[in-house]
């Protein structure tokens, strides 16, 4: 049984048809991507998936469990994280107290036991910042704890969101954009965390723009275009699909045939 599976989502937003009969499935232990150009419904997708949006039509399943409509708490309850395109940080929070932030859906004190510090409260504030500490190990950002966030490059605070991200032990991560504004060395150096990530018994699904980078981690690729699916499989396979040739060459994909070259991924 996969971890996440799509049955025929359909996003409508008025007369726009943004996501039209997606259907695909993420196995567990996998690194799925999903590609497309701009405008192809990679975050609309990725919304409905963590419950920002429900689906005009069509099912979510979470481990056969249907999460059809469940709202973005509920569905981080199952297990499920994500990243946004744009890091959203409090910036006049230090780098660990904005991964501890991580941790609340954890905890279990509420705001009598906080506000007079009781002994739970307190056992509780001491694993989340040990737990948080480790989260920023794993991202490279172990000296930079004590800093504010509003400090941070924008390719540390991309690290920072992820830190948080795992902070809440995910069973599934979904990634939006995550080497949007990061240089090359930086990319590299994300490309090996999310394997490590990967490793530690966490799926992931991503979508992401640098084609190298998704040919280099990817077990499995979705490749959309205005909302539908035109092609699924390996990196190898979705790099030579003619309709996604024509997609990022130029051309109608419809039209395309096995005659086009393959994708050049640099």
């Amino acid at each position: 049984m996969a971890l996440l599976e799509a049955r025929n989502i359909r996003r409508c937003f008025g007369g726009l048809v943004a996501l039209d009969q997606v259907s695909f499935q993420v196995q567990a232990g996998q690194i799925k991507a999903i590609i497309g150009p701009n405008g192809a419904g990679k975050t609309t997708l990725f919304n409905v998936m963590s419950g920002i949006f429900p689906p005009t039509n069509g099912a979510i399943l979470l481990d056969g469990r249907d999460i059809t409509g469940w709202k973005p708490f509920q569905v981080a309850a199952l297990g499920v994280s994500r990243t946004f395109q744009n890091p959203s940080l409090f910036l006049k929070m230090t780098v660990l107290d904005n991964v501890m932030v991580g941790r609340h859906r954890g905890t279990r004190s509420g705001f009598l036991s906080c506000a007079l510090q009781w002994p739970g409260q307190r056992r509780e504030e001491r694993v989340m910042r040990v737990s948080a500490e480790a989260q920023l190990e794993k991202v490279g950002l172990a000296g930079k704890a004590n800093l504010l966030a509003g400090a941070l490059s924008f390719g540390q605070r991309r690290m920072v969101e992820l830190a948080r991200a795992l902070a809440t032990e995910p069973r599934l991560l979904l990634l939006d954009e995550p080497a949007s504004g990061l240089n090359t060395r930086e990319t590299d150096e994300l490309a090996a965390r999310i394997r490590a990530i990967r490793d530690t018994g966490v799926t992931i699904l991503l979508v992401e723009h640098d084609m190298s980078l998704v040919m280099d981690i990817s077990d499995d690729i979705l490749a959309l275009h205005f909302g539908k699916p035109i092609a699924e499989g390996p990196p190898g396979v979705v790099q030579n699909d003619p309709k996604v040739i024509a997609v990022y060459l130029g051309g109608d994909p419809h039209a395309a045939t096995s005659e086009k070259p393959a994708l050049r991924i640099r």
